[in-house]
């Protein structure tokens, strides 16, 4: 598996400028997890128009990559790029609040 996330780590550090790289740790398939990918994906799709990269790490099976990244909840979102790196709690329903640590929303 660590070949794996090596390759992933290399793809994220070729992503084109200014495209969203987000990581999404989950706990198998629980409903706030389940919600959590969906709302994501839905999100991401309508607004980040195909700019973004989702890896969506189950922390059961990849208990290494959570704690290199100090989870301590779950459903978490991390934003890594664009700078500066953003942490989401939660299933992500409330989308101005995802919009918002995405860096996407006005004030208004």
């Amino acid at each position: 598996m660590a070949d794996k996330n090596e390759g992933l780590n290399k793809k994220n550090n070729d992503t084109a400028a200014g495209a969203y790289v987000l990581r999404l740790f989950i706990t198998g398939a629980s409903p706030n997890s389940i919600r959590a990918v969906e709302n994501v994906k839905s999100i991401c799709e309508k607004y980040l128009n195909g700019n973004y990269e989702l890896e969506v790490i189950d922390i059961h099976q990849q208990p290494e990559l959570a704690e290199g990244e100090d989870v301590i909840a779950v459903p978490l979102m991390i934003k890594k790029a664009p700078y500066p790196e953003r942490r989401m709690i939660g299933d992500m329903s409330d989308t101005h609040r995802v919009l918002k640590g995405l860096g996407l929303a006005n004030n208004s």
